[in-house]
């Protein structure tokens, strides 16, 4: 599968390159950039997972996160620009139903398909319950409500102050995490980090990162203008392109890293990348995403439509249900990933 990735990157970055100096067809651009997205994403993949070996499954799945976000992250910074406010939120929307119910339901079934029984830690599963509530329903929620009773200058201002609020709480959940209360919640499982080795090392899994993600940044634009055409052609709507299409591009490495975590039996690692992603999703980048949009001609207030944030509630619930004991199946992986195809249904009918 690497080398196919690598062939993958190969052609398709000088195609993208190509295409848009040529103005490619926008279905022809959209094919090609995403195919190379997923590509890059899949390095950033095997990058992290080499650096989760060498400094343990927090921090190691705190990087999966954080870099599976980067990608979305840039897209979103594109779409921006663009003016599509729109399939920015509803991308927001696709990453935490994706992460929750996609990435956690595949990661639950594959895994538990070669293990009938996989352990994770549940205090820090109880942790992340509380702070998935706070995170989606808390900052997601509120300023619907009061939107409802407000213009749109003020609630342009409330998001600003929600977006504040929940940075300055992400940096301190991690200060949390990984200074103050580190090892404090440690028990022993059935993984072994120390025992592998890392497929790169520390240096070259850091160089191919930093390349990588530079790189998708220069695909990424090409990928946000072919999305209206490509949306007119095939009848999306902005909502259905950013619920899944872009969360699913965006979200590549987290999906394949996670996978490939929980089928290794690593579902401290696997659990941190489905639930820590979405908790940096609510978190982090839609507050830096609401902020930055404040440089552009139209900026973004934190308001989904109730479509999405029914389904991201629901999301939450379900997830926290199934992972607050610690341990999952295969079948409880099949129910999550039976509610995100309910739910993609949904949004394509919408």
């Amino acid at each position: 599968m690497g080398k196919v990735f690598a062939v993958m990157i190969a052609a398709g970055l000088p195609l993208a390159v190509a295409g848009s100096l040529l103005h490619w067809p926008s279905v022809v651009m959209f094919v090609i950039c995403s195919a190379t997205v997923i590509a890059l994403s899949s390095y950033m993949g095997r990058a992290t997972e080499s650096l989760a070996i060498v400094v343990g499954p927090r921090v190691g799945g705190l990087l999966n996160a954080t870099f599976g976000n980067a990608v979305e992250l840039i897209i979103s910074i594109f779409a921006l620009k663009a003016g599509l406010i729109g399939v920015v939120l509803a991308s927001l929307t696709g990453s935490v139903l994706g992460n929750l119910l996609l990435v956690g339901g595949l990661s639950f079934f594959m895994g538990g398909l070669k293990y009938k029984r996989q352990t994770f830690s549940v205090y820090d599963a109880r942790h992340n319950s509380a702070l998935l509530i706070f995170a989606v329903i808390v900052a997601f929620v509120i300023p619907e409500i009061f939107s409802l009773s407000m213009t749109e200058a003020k609630t342009l201002n409330l998001s600003v102050g929600i977006s504040i609020v929940m940075i300055a709480i992400y940096l301190a959940g991690l200060f949390f995490k990984l200074v103050t209360h580190r090892g404090v919640y440690a028990t022993e499982n059935n993984e072994s980090h120390h025992e592998e080795v890392p497929e790169w090392g520390k240096k070259k899994a850091i160089i191919i990162l930093l390349a990588a993600t530079a790189a998708v940044a220069y695909v990424a634009e090409g990928l946000v203008h072919t999305f209206e055409s490509v949306g007119e052609q095939f009848g999306w709507s902005e909502l259905f392109i950013g619920v899944i299409i872009v969360a699913i591009v965006g979200n590549a490495a987290e999906h394949a890293s996670a996978i490939l975590m929980a089928m290794k039996n690593k579902m401290d690692v696997a659990v941190e990348i489905a639930i820590g992603s979405t908790l940096q999703v609510a978190m982090f980048v839609a507050p830096v995403l609401v902020l930055v949009s404040l440089l552009f001609p139209t900026p973004m207030p934190l308001v989904f439509t109730v479509p999405e944030l029914v389904s991201m509630i629901t999301a939450v619930f379900l997830a926290i249900s199934i992972s607050n004991d610690g341990e999952t199946n295969w079948f409880e992986g099949l129910t999550l990933l039976a509610a995100y195809f309910i739910m993609g249904i949904g949004f394509y009918l919408l």
